[in-house]
């Protein structure tokens, strides 16, 4: 007979932190330029062996990675365009949208959903990200932008 899972006896599982989501490209430098062009952070682009680029950057403030290149097997085996809504959570969706229509980005205009908003732009493979914004009181401690009550 099993034991019935309750909160005393399920292991505790410990943090883990998502820190990098691949995005698959067909052309690493055009993937670098737009990347750049938004405002994301370079941290690497190294070159360990012949066929293999690792190309690393980071969205402002976050603290999350995003990573594409050659030659990292299933990494790099994925379709170019395929990853879709990744979630850039901004205090102010006009403020972050106009920033990257000034930087030559095309946003999507500002959805509202029932007081959450979103715009959309994606890169030049077709991987598609969504500026999201909470209203404040919507926003709960541990999330991103929380104000306290």
């Amino acid at each position: 007979m099993m034991a019935e899972n309750t909160k005393e006896n399920i292991t505790a599982v410990p943090e883990m932190k998502l820190e990098l989501v691949p995005v698959p490209v067909s052309d690493v430098d055009r993937a670098k330029a737009f990347y750049e062009k938004a405002g994301f952070q370079l941290e690497v682009d190294t070159r360990p062996t012949d066929t293999m680029r690792v190309v690393q950057f980071t969205p402002p403030g976050s603290a999350c990675t995003i990573v594409f290149g050659t030659g990292m097997g299933e990494i790099t085996a994925m379709k170019p365009g395929s990853v879709k809504g990744l979630h850039l959570v901004v205090a102010n969706i006009d403020t972050a949208r106009s920033a990257l229509v000034k930087r030559g980005l095309e946003v999507g205009e500002v959805e509202d959903l029932q007081g959450v908003k979103y715009a959309q732009f994606s890169d030049p493979d077709g991987n598609s990200w969504l500026l999201q914004e909470f209203p404040p009181e919507l926003r709960q401690p541990g999330q991103s932008f929380y104000m306290g009550a």
